[in-house]
């Protein structure tokens, strides 16, 4: 079959090849991929981890083409929208049917491919903040695809939302996405807030933790900024006031969640914000566009299969 390998000697790392068709497992369906989405983890974290050849990729949608031998899951024909940690850079994948979920006719594909990572994550870490309802709730990294989604998942539960952003170009469109206020750094941000989605890492995850009111929290899900954080406690103790810090992982099995989003996406009540959207061929150009911050949410990979 097509797939992307990884190549550390080809542009973005990525070559167009052939790969062994996968083999599904009893609990797998095996999907005919017609968009890919591409996240910063996956592309930045690949040196030193990955063996040349490894198709990557954690977020496809598709159409099932045989279904898993244990009679869980949709049958031949269903489309679907599919999360895992590898194999969605290719044309057929292989996947556990309580990791995906049914995607109605009124919902394209290529949109779809954008929820699985970004969406759950946004999802699941601000249900980890508790009640958020007129509650002040910091997103930093609100630019990315993750950051944009749960600006758009906070407020629709009620927050009041602060995005942060690198600049002002960044932050077009967040305040249509329900931002209540559009910051450049947490270090702006002017008066306490109860909790942080934070995708930045570094100094930035410092800055927003020491704005968190008493009884708040920070979900730490990312650190774009590839930087380490150092957190004065002694600082925090003179504050006063217990708050604390999670470090955020996605929870498995996500086929519910997924099956909520692309409900919100069927009615029309969340925007996956793709920013970048191209052929599989021009894969090497979103890995760089990516790295270099110039895309506003996601970026898409059409597959189509085959």
């Amino acid at each position: 079959m097509r797939a992307l390998l990884y190549d550390p000697e080809a542009p973005g790392g990525l070559r167009d090849g052939e790969a062994p068709d996968p083999v599904p497992e009893p609990s797998q369906a095996l999907i005919e991929v017609h968009a890919a989405s591409l996240n910063f983890g996956e592309i930045v974290y690949r040196k030193g981890h990955l063996e040349p050849g490894h198709v990557s990729g954690w977020d496809a949608a598709g159409v099932v083409v045989r279904a898993a031998a244990d009679g869980s899951g949709p049958g031949p024909g269903t489309r679907v929208v599919t999360f895992g940690w590898a194999g969605a850079w290719a044309a057929l994948r292989a996947v556990d049917t309580a990791q995906l979920a049914v995607v109605p006719d009124g919902v394209e594909l290529g949109a779809a491919s954008a929820l699985p990572v970004a969406g759950v994550t946004a999802l699941q870490a601000l249900r980890l903040l508790g009640p958020v309802v007129g509650r002040r709730v910091l997103v930093t990294g609100a630019s990315g695809g993750v950051g944009r989604y749960a600006v758009q998942l906070a407020a629709r539960a009620g927050a009041r939302v602060v995005a942060s952003v690198g600049s002002p170009a960044r932050g077009e469109g967040l305040l249509a996405l329900g931002a209540d206020e559009v910051v450049i750094g947490p270090e702006q941000v002017s008066a306490p807030v109860f909790g942080v989605l934070d995708n930045v890492g570094g100094t930035q995850l410092a800055e927003a933790f020491a704005r968190v009111e008493p009884g708040g929290s920070v979900q730490s899900i990312g650190k774009a900024s590839l930087q380490p954080t150092v957190i004065d406690f002694e600082a925090e103790r003179l504050r006063g006031g217990r708050k604390r810090i999670e470090v955020f992982t996605v929870a498995s099995p996500v086929g519910a969640d997924l099956a909520y989003l692309v409900g919100l996406l069927e009615r029309g009540e969340l925007d996956p914000q793709i920013g970048w959207r191209g052929p599989l061929e021009r894969a090497p150009e979103a890995v760089e566009e990516l790295l270099g911050r110039r895309v506003r949410g996601k970026a898409v990979l059409d597959v189509v299969g085959g």
